[in-house]
């Protein structure tokens, strides 16, 4: 894909990928459940990024394709950037939903036309509650720093999110195993892979 190569000419990333990178990059691509594990700064969130990039190409209707759920809106604005960063070249359009905002005017964002939405659990849930978040479209769910996020808390949200979209992939990367990803793949994903950097 010619636009995400100039992005990441642009953004310095054309050198030796990390090794988090060249091993879920393509699994990504091939549209498998994947656990990726490694720690902090080894680079999970760009291959979520560049993954979901090489996914969706371009802008297409007004419903968000993808959703990537993140611990905090630090996290979800943190991903945005990245993606303006990397795909630059491309007129994917992304949006930030997250717990202080005004749900009103996050609902009407996103019906104006989103392909990716960043979002807290509680926010996205929210959402979903006043029809604001449709996801009839969604083909990628993805959670970053999944160990950030309290699976005991939060874990209701996940699993109705989960449950609102057919047939699709899920990524879940964090920066270790957590006993409750077992739980999660039985229940919501299929044949899931882990690749795994420590």
């Amino acid at each position: 894909m010619p636009e995400l190569v100039l992005g990441i000419k642009d953004a310095g990333y054309d050198k030796e990928p990390k090794a988090i990178q060249s091993l879920s990059i393509p699994k990504i691509k091939s549209g498998t459940d994947l656990f990726i594990i490694a720690p902090e700064g080894a680079g999970k969130t760009s291959a979520l990024v560049i993954g979901i990039i090489q996914q969706l190409k371009s802008a297409h209707e007004d419903v968000p394709r993808a959703v990537i759920i993140t611990a905090s809106k630090e996290k979800a604005f943190e991903t945005e950037s990245l993606f303006e960063l990397l795909g630059k070249h491309t007129n994917l359009r992304t949006f930030c939903a997250f717990d202080q905002g005004i749900l009103q005017f996050q609902k009407d964002t996103i019906y104006a036309g989103v392909d990716v939405v960043i979002g807290t659990p509680r926010r996205l849930m929210e959402l979903m509650n006043v029809s604001g978040l449709p996801l009839m479209a969604v083909k990628i769910l993805a959670f970053d720093d999944t160990d950030m996020i309290s699976l005991n808390n939060y874990g209701k949200h996940i699993y109705r999110i989960a449950d609102a979209v057919d047939n699709a992939q899920f990524l879940i990367a964090a920066n270790g195993w957590n006993d409750n990803f077992d739980r999660i793949s039985e229940r919501i994903m299929k044949g899931a892979l882990v690749v795994e950097t420590s």
